[in-house]
């Protein structure tokens, strides 16, 4: 018997509400909970991401080493290039430029709280080097 129903990515941030609005134009989501200080959106394939207002929550740092990155999301898309415009349109903004000339060419993004995002084509196999 499965106790655990679903699950939600929260992330951390100072302001849920405006966090949520970049999310949902990312991700094509609408709100399915809100709160004073959580808002969770859902995206249509199913996706859930909740934003929690944490009054000191700072952007994590990396990638320097004394902060290394814990946890990152990671979307699937067909245009890398398409897809940046929308981010950085959004308020999010390049970490990172991937190797964009395979098949699953992939590249890093903060969004307006300072979360890092990857973006990337295809489905990845190899693992993450360094």
């Amino acid at each position: 018997m499965t106790l655990v129903t679903a699950g939600v990515v929260v992330l951390d941030c100072a302001e849920p509400e405006k966090l949520a609005e970049f999310y949902k134009e990312l991700l094509g989501a609408r709100d399915v909970d809100a709160h004073v200080n959580r808002v969770e959106i859902r995206a249509a394939d199913g996706f859930r991401l909740a934003l929690r207002r944490d009054v000191n929550a700072t952007a994590p740092s990396w990638p320097r080493p004394e902060n290394s990155l814990q946890a990152h999301l990671e979307f699937v898309v067909d245009d890398l290039d398409t897809v940046e415009r929308l981010i950085v349109g959004l308020g999010g903004r390049p970490m990172e430029t991937g190797d964009t000339s395979g098949p699953t060419g992939e590249r890093g993004y903060a969004d307006p709280a300072g979360h890092s995002f990857t973006v990337r084509r295809g489905t990845s196999t190899a693992p993450k080097q360094g």
